[in-house]
């Protein structure tokens, strides 16, 4: 299911720039540690915003079924005579 998989990516994403921060912490002053731990939090940062607009495209999806499953609903009452809010 997409939603478990975004979950477990989101939380490896997380836990990556938890270590990503200690690293920062002990790369004080060491130029090329430093240049590699940029590099290191700009491929964290691009998967997160990966993750981000796959789960604003999920959200997007979702609200688009719930109003379907409203219209068919409404309309299946209709059909029954009975009243509709």
């Amino acid at each position: 299911m997409r939603g478990e998989r975004s979950h477990a990516a989101g939380e490896a994403l997380l836990l990556r720039l938890r270590r990503l921060i200690a690293r920062a912490h002990a790369a004080r002053g060491e130029r090329g540690e430093l240049l590699a731990l940029l590099d290191d939090i700009e491929t964290a940062r691009r998967g997160l915003i990966r993750e981000s607009e796959a789960i604003k495209d999920e959200t997007r999806q979702t609200s688009v079924r719930t109003t379907a499953i409203g219209a068919y609903l409404r309309g299946a009452q209709i059909g029954r005579g009975r009243r509709h809010n």
